[in-house]
């Protein structure tokens, strides 16, 4: 039997940043920042007030395009092409990021009078990234030109076989790049290639932002075509859409793409972005904010992290990727609306297709053993499209690296996700040599592999798990900005707080601990009591917390107790009033 689940909350470290010191406190109040505000930027490395400015409001610019490498060779062919009139195809990807790189490029070369149409792989049928059939497929179908966005990097075979069989072939991507690069390619465009020749060569002048998105580095791409356009045939350039109509997308793919928030590139687009998602002009964002429950000028980074993304990716994950490319592009009120229904059905499905295939997962992982140093689980049961879902629930609850895999007749495709510990993409490089393809990040990647060779992969990464992670203790950790004065959590400092919008991956939302919080209600809310809706006496007045995933904390609470929490406006009922997302709770006298 699978042991119980062990919940975050019984184990977390609690890890609380140093006050600012008091001269730079000093500072920042001089510039109007309050205490906590302030303590929060010094935690993220804005520690003047001047980089905390830029930081909270950025300068509304964005780097130059034609700073990446590759990019003169890129806008070149692709001005040839629509000169010429061939036919140009964007392969993207079936998640969220690929799905708003595919839109935004063809979007972007339409609205330039390119003869364009995408192709989205089938996660089933071809899985993830460049596959030979389908560059032959369209080859014969008349493509002259092939872009990817959001894959490519690795796939060095497979744009050797595009230039053999005298197909032209532009990749850009944003995943890590391997020992062999793909030189066979019209050009390359990654900014994380573009670090690693600044780094070979000895440069300091590099493009300034390596960790675009795939839809970054589209629109960057996009950007370059029309400012190449305007600049050579002013005249005639007339596109039918501007580059900031494309924000919107960018927004999307970013923040669902857990790209960092906290890169001054990165947090333009997303802000700039938000605005235009704010207006729901495209009908099939309305249409999609609406089944979701969300107010347009509500939306922000969060919105789209939980609720407007998952829909999104619910579509390659159990369907086809193409719904949620046409919600983004059409034009049709009415057919965005039986679209994004559609993904409302596919994200219900998935949420609970998910929740079986944990179960399964757990049982497999722990038939032989608990005491593992990385979690392996592979069926045929699997649905592909969620073996990621499930590999990342895995890795939150038992804080281990996971490997999920769903498997095929001959072979199978394996998601993973991993701690801070733990690189998972280097691990797969080391073992390179059993596995068909394999790319990603370092706290997630995926990979697809002969079913001959699995039992000796699941061996090797456990054996590469259980040396680096040797001597370890693993605990997840909470960093927290700042131990607050109960009586400090009103609307006032949420409000302000605010200013660090967009936050998500690498710009967290500000994480603060309370001691000795007087609890005067708590109660289980939720599917099967799940959740837990709690109240705390602050000072004079009352304050609502909810805890997601700990139903379990209210058989256990004390009268006082610790508590690690965001702190958020909730609105509801026309009626704003602050409230705690709780992330851990502890026993007053517990430390680490």
């Amino acid at each position: 039997m699978a042991r119980e689940l062990v919940e975050p909350t019984d184990s977390k470290r609690w890890s609380i940043a140093p006050p600012i010191p008091n001269a730079v406190l000093d500072r920042f109040r001089l510039h109007g920042f309050s205490p906590v505000l302030a303590q929060v930027l010094y935690n993220r490395g804005q520690d003047t007030p001047e980089k905390a400015l830029a930081f909270l409001d950025g300068n509304g610019t964005f780097h130059d395009p034609f700073q990446l490498y590759g990019m003169h060779q890129a806008v070149g062919r692709i001005r040839q092409a629509i000169k010429r009139g061939e036919q140009i195809v964007v392969y993207g990807d079936f998640d969220a990021d690929g799905v708003t790189s595919t839109a935004l490029l063809v979007q972007a070369l339409q609205a330039l009078g390119a003869r364009v149409a995408p192709y989205i792989p089938d996660r089933i049928e071809e899985g993830y990234g460049l596959h030979i059939d389908a560059l032959d497929k369209l080859h014969r179908q008349g493509a002259g030109l092939v872009i990817t966005v959001d894959c490519g990097i690795r796939s060095v075979d497979e744009v050797r076989h595009a230039r053999q069989i005298g197909l032209d072939l532009i990749v850009t991507d944003h995943h890590s790049v391997g020992d062999q690069r793909p030189d066979d390619a019209i050009a390359v465009i990654n900014p994380k290639l573009d670090a690693r020749l600044a780094l070979e060569e000895g440069r300091t002048n590099g493009y300034p932002e390596d960790m675009l998105a795939g839809v970054g580095v589209a629109y960057k791409l996009a950007q370059a075509l029309f400012k190449a356009t305007e600049m050579n045939d002013r005249r005639n350039f007339k596109p039918t859409i501007q580059l900031e109509d494309l924000l919107d997308l960018v927004a999307l793919g970013t923040v669902a793409d857990l790209a960092p928030l906290d890169r001054l590139e990165n947090r333009e687009l997303v802000r700039r972005g938000l605005k235009v998602l704010s207006e729901a002009k495209r009908p099939g964002v309305y249409e999609l904010m609406d089944v979701a429950g969300v107010k347009p000028e509500t939306c922000s980074a969060m919105t789209i992290g939980f609720m407007l993304g998952p829909r999104i990716n619910a579509a390659g994950r159990l369907g086809s990727a193409m719904i949620a490319y046409e919600l983004l592009t059409t034009r049709d009120m009415v057919r965005a609306g039986e679209l994004a229904r559609q993904l409302q059905e596919l994200n219900v499905q998935r949420q609970d297709f998910t929740n079986q295939a944990l179960e399964v997962a757990r049982e497999l992982a722990f038939a032989v053993s608990e005491d593992v140093p990385l979690i392996f689980a592979d069926s045929p049961e699997f649905r592909p499209g969620i073996v990621g879902l499930v590999a990342g629930r895995l890795c939150e609850s038992y804080y281990r690296p996971a490997v999920v895999v769903q498997v095929g007749e001959t072979e199978s495709r394996g998601s993973c996700r991993s701690i801070p510990e733990f690189d998972i993409t280097a691990a797969l490089d080391l073992c390179a040599d059993l596995l068909v393809r394999h790319g990603g990040h370092a706290p997630a990647a995926g990979f697809t592999v002969l079913n001959e060779n699995l039992p000796k992969l699941r061996e090797r990464l456990m054996e590469i798990a259980a040396d680096k992670l040797a001597a370890r203790e693993l605990r997840p950790t909470l960093s927290i900005d700042a131990v607050v004065h109960p009586e400090m959590l009103d609307e006032w400092l949420a409000s302000d707080l605010r200013r660090l919008e967009p936050t998500g991956a690498g710009n967290d939302a500000p994480l603060f601990a309370a001691r000795r919080m007087r609890v005067v209600e708590a109660r289980r809310v939720g599917q099967d009591g799940k959740h837990l809706k709690l109240r705390f006496l602050n000072g004079m007045h009352m304050i609502d917390g909810i805890a997601f995933r700990m139903g379990d904390w209210a058989d256990r609470l004390e009268q006082h107790m610790d508590v690690a929490f965001h702190l958020e406006l909730n609105e509801w009922n026309g009626r704003v009033k602050p409230q705690l997302n709780i992330q851990d709770l502890r026993f007053c006298d517990q430390t680490d």
